[in-house]
């Protein structure tokens, strides 16, 4: 079954020890921008598949990140959130790895799924595997009488 967010709220996630984020909820909206983002459009005809998921995720994090703790720069003080920063984040390994894995793979498993069962052509048990073995046939009898 497909459950709803009616809400639609932000909300925290940990990304890495230490380190976490507010994320907008993982709508079409959200997508299509990011699918839209010119680091996406410029990136060259015959791109590596590694460095456009680099590229779709860095659009994607600048548009869904929020706020975030745990994040300094160079001298220890709270780092604010911006492009840069956030791109900054997400060249490191753990970190993107941690983001895709919490926050886009949930997207991806939903569309995956397609909320669908076995196909059901021409009555309930159509699309399943048959587990039970025929039943015998019984022999006849004489009428009793």
């Amino acid at each position: 079954m497909l459950t709803l967010d009616l809400i639609n709220a932000p909300s925290w996630c940990d990304l890495i020890p230490g380190v976490r984020v507010k994320l907008r909820p993982l709508t079409t909206a959200l997508m299509v921008s990011a699918r839209s983002d010119p680091a996406i459009s410029d990136l060259p005809e015959g791109a590596a598949t590694d460095e456009a998921a680099l590229a779709m995720a860095k659009a994607l994090a600048r548009r869904a990140i929020l706020d975030w703790e745990g994040i300094g720069d160079a001298t220890g003080q709270p780092l604010p959130v911006s492009p840069e920063a956030i791109d900054a984040l997400l060249d490191l390994w753990p970190a993107f790895e941690a983001f895709q894995s919490s926050y886009v793979a949930k997207a991806l498993l939903l569309d995956a799924e397609k909320n669908v069962s076995s196909p059901l052509p021409t009555g309930s048990s159509a699309g399943a595997k048959a587990t039970a073995r025929p039943a015998e046939q019984p022999v006849p009898t004489a009428p009793l009488g």
